[in-house]
């Protein structure tokens, strides 16, 4: 087992996700293809981080233990660790440069970056699951209508579902 490797893909998995369970389709993807982990490991680790107490995200120092033993569960726990500590870096160098007047340019720019890079994988995700002009157009429609309108849920539904109808 490479231990580096093994400890890179428990660190990306809990810096791309959310916390709690939200690492885990990585990790399972990741350590069953390199046959690190069993399905019965993953059964257990979340078994365990079940009836443990505290944050649900502690059950990958169930897995590390399960597939490396007190190495891995240490792997783990370093990994789980250290995004968050991240982000405290992260803050704190931010708390110096906040008030710089470069920085109102920078942040603009970026949310508009983040926009665009939404706004292209959407694009992407709609056009490959066979969602059409058609559809955008009616959710744009249905959004509008009820950020403007105050219309009813139901009502809106509804007048989505006539739209489509008479469109098709």
């Amino acid at each position: 087992m490479n231990h580096v490797l093994y400890f890179w893909l428990f660190l990306k998995a809990s810096l791309f996700s959310t916390g709690g369970f939200g690492n885990l389709p990585s990790l399972q993807h990741d350590l069953l293809a390199h046959h690190w982990a069993t399905e019965q490991d993953f059964a257990e680790a979340l078994m365990v981080g079940q009836i443990s107490p505290g944050p649900n995200g502690l059950w990958v120092v169930s897995l590390g233990y399960l597939t490396d033993g007190a190495r891995g569960a240490l792997s783990a726990v370093l990994a789980v660790t250290l995004p968050p500590l991240l982000v405290l870096a992260v803050e704190r160098g931010y708390r110096v440069v906040r008030n710089h007047p470069a920085m109102d340019g920078f942040m603009r720019g970026l949310g508009l970056a983040i926009a665009g890079i939404f706004a292209v994988i959407l694009l992407r995700l709609l056009h490959h699951s066979g969602i059409g002009v058609r559809s955008v157009v009616i959710a744009l429609s249905a959004l509008a209508l009820g950020a403007t309108k105050r219309l009813p849920l139901s009502l809106i539904i509804l007048m989505g579902a006539v739209t489509g109808v008479i469109w098709r």
